[in-house]
């Protein structure tokens, strides 16, 4: 299991702190203090906590940054991010998804909301993260939990590597939710991580009907790994803060766009 960070003042904060060490490359306790406006006392917490995520590296007096620019944050810290709007998206692709469906789950905060909001149904998922595994063991009859192959990624918990891509191979599903660190007309959905977008790829390829799930943020983003033209896609499911052009250019490559 993955230990998650709770409480959204003190995610707020922790994110602040990461995003400012990560920023300047290093700063004290006494500079993370002030720029929070919390005590010395919360901050060294904070720092402790971070340390224990693989974020930062602590030094007496302050912390060095161990993500590099551009880098997302660790899944436990991101979990609890925009909560709200990750359960209202998953809501709605809940409702695309007929019983008696095959699915197949990617990875990501946003597809563990969607996993939890599949839990009870009468469908076969398979999820490609430990921490959506972790969400439907023991399922609620009558839906059917299939586990992939493959190696979890270290704290983020996704699926990986040769097996993954044989399970995924292996199978035929009728709808696959994929999520995104980036989705734009130019350049199409991608991500981080070189093996994660290896992963899309399979579990694009096996599926009859694609949904990707960003949240608006993401909309016209690019980042460095390609995983699909935004014409191989059938539903972006995104939130109601979206930029119209953003939407209707996503829209007028022929895809069906969804807030939530």
């Amino acid at each position: 299991m993955f230990n998650l960070l709770v409480g959204n003042g003190n995610t707020d904060r922790l994110r602040q702190v990461t995003d400012a060490v990560r920023e300047a490359g290093s700063l004290s306790v006494a500079e993370l203090a002030a720029l929070t406006g919390a005590s010395e006392m919360t901050i060294r917490r904070d720092l402790e906590t971070l340390a224990e995520q693989g974020v930062l590296k602590r030094y007496r007096g302050g912390a060095r940054s161990l993500l590099v620019r551009g880098e997302k944050p660790p899944f436990a810290m991101r979990a609890h991010e925009g909560l709200e709007t990750k359960q209202r998206i998953a809501a709605e692709v809940a409702e695309l998804i007929t019983d008696g469906e095959s699915v197949v789950v990617d990875s990501g905060t946003t597809c563990l909301e969607v996993a939890r909001a599949l839990r009870g149904r009468r469908l076969t998922v398979m999820p490609l993260s430990l921490h959506a595994v972790n969400a439907l063991a023991d399922p609620p009859e009558p839906l059917t939990l299939l586990v992939p192959g493959g190696r979890p990624r270290p704290r983020e918990g996704a699926f990986v590597g040769p097996l993954t891509r044989a399970s995924l191979g292996a199978l035929r599903f009728d709808t696959a939710v994929i999520s995104c660190c980036g989705l734009s007309v130019a350049h199409g959905l991608t991500v981080h991580d070189l093996d994660d977008a290896d992963v899309k790829r399979a579990a694009i390829a096996s599926a009859r009907r694609i949904i990707v799930v960003a949240k608006a943020a993401k909309l016209h983003r690019t980042t460095l790994a390609f995983v699909a033209p935004v014409t191989a896609l059938h539903v972006v499911v995104t939130d109601a803060s979206a930029r119209d052009d953003e939407v209707q250019a996503i829209a007028a490559a022929g895809v069906t766009v969804r807030t939530a």
